[in-house]
């Protein structure tokens, strides 16, 4: 019985091996074919590339000839010609690239599916669609495609996409992953549950200068929901560190431009928290093919549309912050409340009823436009328009009296020279002719010396800087980063929304930082009704009285539609360092079972810190971690651990947020490595700083930075 057993034991597995070999060869077999007819696909695209320039060349050379003579035939063609280059090279190399890109990865996954009254069929899902030229089926389906979304659905059975033409209700068969590399298919895992598990544990695993290229194997299927839904609509994304937060606002991006280009194209603005964090995602985009995509910081985007240079450095903002500055902390405070919210409208309320004090316009003793009348433009004829614009309406139709009295008086002075004229005799004419000319222009230089003097009187409806009203709520002080969504908020209700650019979408990373002014600000900019929002409300070392505003924006903003998604599970960081991280948020995370080392806690005399730390330094070296971050509280505890690692260590300083992070090891601040992430961690404590609950949420930010390794060393 127990052979009978065994041997049917070793029969099946001996089955299911050469099953598994039989996939094998067949999937290496597929792997080849795409490759040669996505190569075809290049030559057939740089094909058409030459042609389109011949064409163009030629075309260009017998126009020349043609309108030799003509400029404004010339000019015409090339207006034309400009555009037919421009737009067909910009399909043409966009097609290119993404072929080249896929050339040696042509797709990550597979899923076999049965829609109903069909036959079952598979897709392959890569980073961009291929549909061979001549040919009605996809060889790869892009993983933006409605369809795909089937490869990242939480479960084998049935379920549900968004086609265009309505849902669509699938059984989904198997699914499958793909591991290829230049070409070559190195590994391959079918999966009943979800796209993660070996796949996701070996991208995860890697270091961190290759994560952000490869999500989209691993997007997970509470991820996919989220960058898949419907393009009209507000979303708020509150999700603890190493969530996904950032790949999915900047895959939705990709999701979106892909199924609304017409809409969308150069329309989306990325708003992130720092320069160096924005460097830090810059390459996400174009590594999925979407390029023009506008990214700024709130501060930078404020001060242009602002016009103002001199504000507060963030550096020093945070640092007196972190100082516990107790004057400066209640100051933030104040002006992210309601209360200051309530102060710029009463401001605003003010200014609109009282800021004016209109007079009357009169030219050389002769009424120009009453009170009464300026008055009633002001409150009834053009109330609807914001002030300045109001009064820059109002003082163009007084210039145009102020010209249509002076032109009746010019007429009036002409008229009476005319008449004076014709009464005079020849002798007189001889005689006084010229006294009467000069008497002429004597009275029109009066006339037009009035003129200029009714103008200056117009002093008073001239409208002030924005800043000279925010001087009156703010006094003197320097500005921070806590006054430009006030001066904003002033500067739109005053002068009405004056931004050039088109926005259809905008994106806030590390939007937990943000007040409720900022979020009416940028909404009152851009009136988009579609926006992504994501941020981790216990990372917010700002001061903050109540609730973080991200996660109340449906009061904020008046009742509009939002949805909000929570994500809990962590993806970032392994086990040890996630659990360790939940020592300062009240355990919130589930961390996804990825096990490394145990966070170690160790303590070095100061004498002997340096030589620690670079004994720490070299081992992670070894280790072959790329990024190693020493990440200390503040840029002051930055710059003394910084003096004492110089004589032995030399390391790069993180001390503005202009710097680009290109890897390597670096030293610092807490508020610069937020958004970041490094392959190791090492938390430096100094000074005072004794007890890590101190500073919870400043400590939860720093330790989750790290993806294997998180060493904390305290200095005595």
């Amino acid at each position: 019985m127990d052979i009978n057993n065994y041997s049917k034991e070793n029969d099946e597995e001996f089955t299911s091996s050469i099953k598994k070999e039989l996939e094998l060869a067949v999937e290496k077999e597929k792997l080849k074919e795409s490759i040669d007819i996505i190569k075809n696909e290049i030559l057939l695209y740089i094909g058409k590339r030459k042609e389109l320039t011949s064409y163009i060349l030629e075309y260009r050379k017998n126009a020349l000839d043609e309108f030799r003579n003509d400029e404004d035939k010339i000019i015409d063609y090339f207006d034309h010609e400009r555009f037919v280059k421009e737009e067909s090279f910009k399909s043409i190399d966009r097609r290119l690239k993404e072929l080249i890109i896929l050339k040696n990865t042509p797709y990550f996954g597979k899923v076999n599916f049965k829609e109903a009254d069909m036959e079952e069929e598979y897709i392959y899902i890569g980073r961009f669609g291929v549909t061979p030229e001549g040919s009605y089926e996809p060889l790869v389906v892009d993983w933006r495609a409605p369809v795909a979304s089937l490869f990242y659905s939480g479960k084998l059975g049935e379920a549900v996409y968004k086609a265009p033409m309505g849902d669509v209700t699938a059984d989904i068969k198997s699914k499958r992953q793909f591991i290829i590399k230049k070409s070559e298919l190195v590994g391959m895992f079918d999966t009943s549950v979800d796209v993660k598990d070996d796949i996701l544990q070996m991208v995860l695993s890697s270091n961190s200068s290759e994560k952000l290229k490869d999500i989209v194997m691993t997007i997970q299927s509470e991820q996919d929901e989220i960058i898949r839904q419907p393009y009209d609509i507000t979303m708020v994304v509150n999700g603890v560190a190493g969530s996904g937060k950032t790949t999915i606002a900047l895959h939705r991006v990709a999701y979106l431009l892909y199924n609304y280009r017409e809409r969308l194209q150069d329309k989306v603005l990325i708003l992130g928290p720092n320069s160096i964090f924005m460097e830090y995602i810059s390459m996400v985009l174009p590594s999925l093919g979407e390029v023009g995509v506008k990214q700024s910081t709130f501060s930078d985007y404020a001060m242009s549309k602002l016009n103002i240079h001199e504000v507060m450095p963030f550096k020093d903002y945070m640092d007196r912050i972190l100082s516990d500055d107790k004057e400066f902390i209640n100051k933030a405070l104040y002006k992210a409340s309601e209360d200051f919210e309530k102060v710029i409208e009463s401001k605003i309320d003010e200014v609109n009823k009282h800021y004016f004090d209109i007079k009357e316009v009169t030219l050389l003793g002769k009424p120009v436009v009453d009170k009464a009348e300026i008055k009633e433009m002001f409150e009834n004829y053009f109330k609807d328009m914001p002030l300045f614009r109001r009064s820059k309406k109002i003082r163009r139709i007084i210039f145009s009296k102020i010209k249509d009295v002076r032109d009746d008086l010019v007429r009036e002075v002409q008229r009476e020279y005319k008449e004076t004229i014709a009464k005079m005799t020849p002798r007189e004419l001889q005689l006084e002719g010229n006294q009467v000319e000069f008497m002429r222009r004597n009275k029109i230089r009066e006339i037009i010396r009035g003129v200029l003097d009714c103008k200056q009187a117009l002093a008073w409806i001239e409208n002030p800087n924005v800043l000279e009203i925010y001087e009156t709520i703010n006094g003197k002080d320097m500005l921070t980063y806590d006054d430009l969504a006030p001066l904003l908020y002033i500067d739109i209700k005053l002068r009405g929304n004056v931004v050039k650019e088109d926005i259809k979408h905008v994106v806030i990373d590390e939007a937990q930082d943000y007040s409720s002014l900022q979020f009416k600000v940028i909404k009152e900019i851009t009136g988009c009704l579609s926006m992504t929002i994501v941020g981790d409300s216990n990372q917010r070392i700002l001061p903050c009285e109540g609730e973080v505003p991200m996660v109340k924006l449906d009061k904020i903003l008046n009742g509009e539609d939002i949805k909000f998604f929570g994500l809990e599970k962590s993806y970032r960081s392994t086990k040890e360092i996630m659990e360790y991280a939940n020592n300062f948020i009240g355990g919130k995370i589930v961390p996804l079972v990825r096990s490394g080392n145990k966070v170690k806690e160790i303590s070095a005399e100061k004498e002997h810190f340096s030589d620690t730390i670079k004994e720490m330094v070299e081992d992670l070296n070894k280790k072959g971690y790329e990024s190693i971050a020493l990440v200390c509280r503040d840029m002051e505890a930055t710059k003394e651990i910084q003096s004492l690692l110089s004589p032995k260590l030399n390391i790069k300083v993180m001390d503005t947020d202009d710097i680009i992070y290109s890897g390597g090891t670096v030293l610092i601040p807490s508020y610069y490595a937020k958004g970041l992430e490094f392959d190791s961690v090492i938390i430096v404590k100094h000074g005072d700083i004794q007890d890590l609950q101190k500073d919870a949420k400043i400590n939860y930010v720093m330790c989750t930075r790290a993806l294997h390794e998180l060493n904390v060393i305290n200095i005595k």
